[in-house]
């Protein structure tokens, strides 16, 4: 994974608002967080989301806007053009990556929940079901389904037919509607369950844990071969408290936001541990995530901004 520790909004390299801004350089920024949503729920990490920024900004540099009709699908076409192209260098990263490999998770504002669709794509959840499609029917997926952009504009990106985009639009949507979460659960229900799991854990009570775990429940460790992680989906809810009764009792559980829901910050010594998030069906927690590759952590400094 790229390092890339600058702060959001100065990622974009030079771009600084000011009264003298140029006209590439206002559009750009206009739509820089849409730019970076899209790129990230392409890639499901931030860092590699940012580099495809600083691409697609360099290519935006040099075009000639007298022959742009819409920047805003000018740029969704330059930036996801740029996340396929890493895409698929991604997934041959993934191949040799030690143990699970999870989403970066994000530190959000609160209101991304308020916009339910949103929040749903950005969840760890869904990045995890996305990870399941093929490049082009990511793209497709994320452009039409949370974007809602036209088939003409996507065919533009891809580098397809309006007609072969259809196609892979509903091979996508069947693929995903079979394997995401049954329900969209409100923030209030992933709220209780995460504070009813931190509860469990601060006390050790492993009964109350065993009550909000689903029975196949699924825990997913990524430390990426640099923090201990197991290095394989740990699976059935005994197995899973077992696993959750080992944290360290000096560990700070701390609520947070993280790509739009309800989640758990575990802090040692103040610094990062760990981030946990959860998929829940039925009101039961069926999938807990659990994030310590410090390479993946440096975005839950500081709020991300997700739009569409």
């Amino acid at each position: 994974m790229s390092e890339h520790n600058e702060k959001p909004t100065d990622a974009a390299g030079p771009l600084v608002r000011d009264s003298h801004v140029d006209p590439a350089t206002e559009a750009f920024l206009t739509h820089r967080n849409l730019l970076f949503t899209v790129a990230y729920e392409m890639l499901g990490s931030a860092a590699d989301a940012e580099d495809v920024l600083q691409e697609t900004w360099l290519l935006w540099a040099g075009v000639d806007l007298g022959t742009v009709r819409e920047q805003r699908a000018y740029l969704v076409r330059i930036t996801t053009r740029q996340a396929l192209k890493r895409l698929r260098t991604l997934g041959r990263r993934k191949e040799s990556y030690v143990g699970p490999w999870l989403p970066e998770p994000l530190l959000t504002a609160p209101d991304v929940a308020e916009d339910v669709e949103l929040a749903d794509s950005v969840s760890t959840a869904m990045l995890l079901v996305l990870e399941t499609l093929q490049p082009t029917e990511r793209a497709v997926f994320v452009l039409r389904e949370v974007f809602d952009l036209d088939y003409d504009e996507i065919a533009d990106a891809v580098g397809k037919s309006p007609a072969a985009v259809r196609q892979i639009a509903h091979r996508a949507r069947g693929h995903v509607a079979a394997r995401r979460p049954r329900d969209i659960v409100s923030p209030t229900e992933t709220r209780a369950a995460i504070k009813a799991f931190q509860r469990a854990i601060e006390t050790g009570d492993l009964q109350r844990l065993l009550d909000i775990l689903a029975p196949d429940v699924v825990l997913l460790t990524d430390g990426g071969g640099l923090k201990q992680a197991a290095l394989a989906p740990v699976v059935g809810a005994d197995q899973v408290a077992q696993v959750l009764g080992n944290l360290t009792p000096v560990a700070l559980l701390q609520p947070a936001q993280v790509n739009g829901h309800p989640a758990l910050i575990v802090r040692l010594d103040g610094a990062i541990d760990t981030v946990v998030t959860v998929r829940i069906d039925g009101g039961l927690i069926t999938g807990l995530y659990a994030v310590r590759n410090p390479e993946k952590l440096s975005h839950m400094e500081w709020e991300t901004t997700v739009s569409r």
